[in-house]
């Protein structure tokens, strides 16, 4: 059995998908969901569907980054996973926490990279006349939403679209890519899917 330790910071709508998604035929299976911030609802989430989770707050570490990522290895450490996903984490990790995982770490991201790396990428796919948005799921490298891409899920940004009406489309296509991704990655497939 692949084991999957999902690193979330908010209501974890994505861990949710891809939790659901580990059943029956599937590879992988789910052995922790962790968070920066205890009072993620997502933790909840989790717990109630059998999913073991950790909260580790980064706050009283300041910039001290690789203190608080000691001790958030050891919850995951613990659980000896074979691919680590980060869903909605909304941390930068260093380089060496990044290292420890390659070839076997994956992110959602909410545009089509290589367009648009980091925060407020719907507003700025409006700003730019884009016409159309979507997610990417892609390994996670040191360099921030720069590694191989894995998948892609296109949806068109419509006339008038605020950033929340365009960030609700792309989440529905973030919820069937994300789980179509973990599956062929856990088979050893790296070919890209593009939905």
């Amino acid at each position: 059995m692949i084991r999957v330790a999902i690193l979330i910071s908010g209501g974890g709508s994505n861990m949710v998908r891809l939790v659901e998604s580990m059943v029956d035929d599937h590879p992988a299976r789910p052995v922790l969901v962790a968070s920066n911030d205890a009072r993620a609802t997502g933790l909840d989430k989790a717990a109630r569907m059998g999913v073991p989770t950790a909260a580790i707050d980064h706050r009283p570490y300041g910039k001290d980054r690789t203190g608080f990522e000691a001790e958030l290895l050891k919850p995951i450490l613990a659980v000896k996973p074979d691919i680590l996903c980060l869903a909605g984490f909304m941390r930068v990790l260093t380089p060496e926490f990044v290292e420890r995982f390659a070839g076997r770490m994956l992110n959602i991201h909410p545009s089509l990279l290589p367009k648009y790396p980091g925060l407020h990428t719907h507003r700025r796919a409006i700003e730019a006349g884009d016409t159309e948005a979507g997610c990417t799921v892609h390994e996670v490298t040191p360099v921030l939403d720069d590694g191989p891409i894995l998948g892609q899920a296109r949806v068109p940004v419509e006339p008038g679209d605020t950033p929340d009406e365009l960030a609700a489309r792309v989440l529905v296509q973030e919820h069937r890519l994300y789980p179509a991704v973990l599956r062929r990655f856990a088979e050893g497939k790296r070919e890209p899917v593009f939905l």
